[in-house]
């Protein structure tokens, strides 16, 4: 897996803006039961992490990670808020480091854009989740970013975020492939809400903390990747840049969706036999 977005600290400032600027809209629903055992796959720099703890804080979470450089980073973000429910492990999502049946809930947050394989990893995270236990899955959509004033080189300036992702093996569009995703990975119950983000001069928090320091410093953030890619060139690209700075003007507005889904992990033997059972009409 490569992480296309980097791993300095201005993408760290930027992912810990995403997450306390979304806490309510894409977090508030998520909570688990005194004494339940969470995996939280592919923690990064622990950005979802303190929303998760502090919602559940009684509930004991196992948050891992393939790099060892941003759990470091996750551990002092924890250990400076003060959380103390949260464990963290390094390990690969493909070879997770636990038993079967592990885990009562599972929750995977901006992870499988990045993959490779999303059906793959969605059923080795399966094998460490009990029967019955919950996976909650959140991803972005950069297809549904539409704006006001609309442009189309901020559009063009998007789409090679877009087109860098895929090129490292993951789909920034993710969001949408949710259910048949998880439906493929043969998880029941699978339940898709789709969270709109809507900024405009009246949600100055919004503003700033979404359209300018989440989204456009997420598009800032590939120039230098995606000039050199000859995905644009530089004018085109530093004028979208410039037009999505525009939207956050007073008469300017900017959307986004994020999915969220749930599922949980079927008795299949128990539903295998109940059609053995079953006798010929």
């Amino acid at each position: 897996m490569k992480y296309v977005h980097g791993y300095n600290q201005l993408e760290n400032i930027r992912l810990q803006d995403q997450a306390s600027t979304l806490v309510e809209l894409l977090h508030s629903d998520t909570c688990y039961p005194a004494g339940s055992r969470i995996l939280e796959a592919g923690c990064g720099v622990g950005a979802q992490t303190i929303t998760l703890a502090r919602n559940s804080p009684h509930a004991h979470i196992t948050s891992l990670d393939i790099s060892e450089q941003s759990l470091a980073k996750a551990k002092a973000n924890i250990d400076n808020a003060g959380i103390t429910n949260v464990d963290f492990q390094q390990g690969d999502v493909f070879a997770l480091p636990f038993g079967p049946e592990a885990f009562d809930h599972i929750f995977v947050c901006f992870v499988l854009e990045h993959l490779v394989c999303p059906v793959e990893a969605l059923h080795c995270l399966k094998t460490v989740l009990k029967v019955g236990g919950t996976i909650t899955a959140v991803e972005g959509d950069h297809g549904s970013a539409y704006f006001h004033p609309d442009s189309k080189s901020a559009n063009k300036a998007i789409q090679c975020q877009v087109e860098l992702q895929k090129r490292a093996g993951g789909n920034a569009k993710i969001g949408r492939e949710l259910y048949p995703l998880l439906t493929a990975a043969e998880f029941g119950s699978v339940h898709v809400s789709p969270r709109m983000v809507y900024v405009d001069s009246s949600k100055p928090h919004l503003v700033e903390g979404f359209t300018k320091n989440t989204f456009t410093a997420m598009i800032e953030g590939v120039r230098e990747s995606s000039i050199k890619a000859g995905l644009l060139d530089e004018k085109t690209f530093d004028t979208g840049i410039k037009d999505l700075y525009r939207t956050t003007e007073k008469d300017g507005v900017f959307c986004y969706t994020f999915f969220k889904a749930t599922a949980t992990k079927p008795n299949n033997g128990h539903q295998i036999s109940a059609k053995k059972d079953r006798k010929p009409r």
